[in-house]
């Protein structure tokens, strides 16, 4: 009898770390933000060739706003609370309802 009660035990608490274990996993999730070295309120237009906005994930909290400049393949990152960037989720929303 006290082999069962003991083997019993033992499988209870090996599920319950094993819960622990996955329960700490969920909450230690890097972010993979694009925007770490800081972000620009404004850009001048005709230096911009695209913008592309990422709303915010599980993974990255904060809405991205990734400008690809004309001269070479250099990116910035546009501030959403800017009024550029602003305007560039109205528009990029707008884009995102006709489709």
């Amino acid at each position: 009898m006290a082999n069962a009660t003991t083997s019993t035990a033992l499988l209870v608490f090996l599920a319950c770390l094993f819960l622990v274990n996955v329960e700490g996993q969920v909450g230690h999730t890097k972010a993979r933000c694009l925007c770490l070295n800081g972000v620009v309120n404004q850009i001048k237009p005709v230096l911009i060739q695209k913008i592309v906005v990422h709303k915010s994930t599980i993974s990255c909290p904060h809405m991205e706003i990734i400008v690809t400049l004309k001269n070479g393949a250099r990116e910035k990152c546009l501030n959403p609370e800017s009024g550029m960037g602003k305007k560039a989720v109205n528009k990029w929303l707008e884009n995102q309802s006709v489709q």
